[in-house]
């Protein structure tokens, strides 16, 4: 007998305003999530951890996998306000948002049970890992290259881990820390999903 969907109200039609509505509060909780990151030990000082994707996969879920791409991208747009990077890190963070949120929602749309949204969702997980080598090897790694050079980016891993001595081998490390960041977003959302069902299919 299949499982009743994680929310009874997620099949009904929701109207563009309430979906806007439940876009732009989601998009500001990940702007401040966002704000919230913080090194984790053992890892280079530049990767930094935050939850900003939780709103996101909510988003997901509740309104459908382009909103939660949509909350991806304006949480990157307000970061710009206060970006180290020059917007190189946003786009990072905004292209692997989107590989994790938009497969979630979608296969959340096709089995609305709570054992399709966590298949979704470490599903969504492992596309943003797997696909994070790519993006950063060939679109976001060249980028820094013009500002820094990516030898002194792989000086930063060794000093953790002296055996990273190529790119891609520092970008192994990447993924897991990736992985990782994703499986906590993916237990926070099964967490609070059930609580703040309500108010998002209001």
């Amino acid at each position: 007998m299949e499982r009743k969907p994680m929310a009874k109200n997620s099949q009904k039609v929701q109207p563009m305003t309430h979906k806007i509505t439940a876009t732009a509060m989601l998009a500001a909780a990940a702007t401040a999530l966002m704000f919230l990151d913080f090194s984790v030990p053992f890892t280079p000082s530049f990767l930094k951890m935050d939850m900003s994707e939780l709103p996101a996969l909510l988003a997901s879920f509740s309104l459908g996998p382009v909103y939660g791409v949509a909350v991806c991208l304006i949480k990157n747009l307000f970061n710009l306000v206060r970006t180290t990077t020059g917007g190189i890190g946003e786009l990072c963070n905004f292209l692997l948002g989107a590989c994790f949120v938009f497969p979630a929602g979608l296969i959340y749309q096709k089995l609305k049970t709570r054992k399709g949204a966590l298949i979704g969702a470490l599903v969504g997980a492992v596309i943003m890992s797997l696909l994070s080598l790519p993006i950063n090897y060939y679109i976001i790694y060249p980028m820094y290259d013009k500002f820094i050079p990516i030898e002194a980016i792989i000086d930063l891993y060794q000093v953790i881990y002296p055996a990273l001595d190529t790119l891609l081998k520092c970008l192994i490390v990447n993924i897991v820390f990736t992985f990782t960041k994703g499986v906590i977003d993916v237990t926070l959302t099964f967490l609070i999903y059930k609580k703040i069902s309500p108010i998002l299919h209001r």
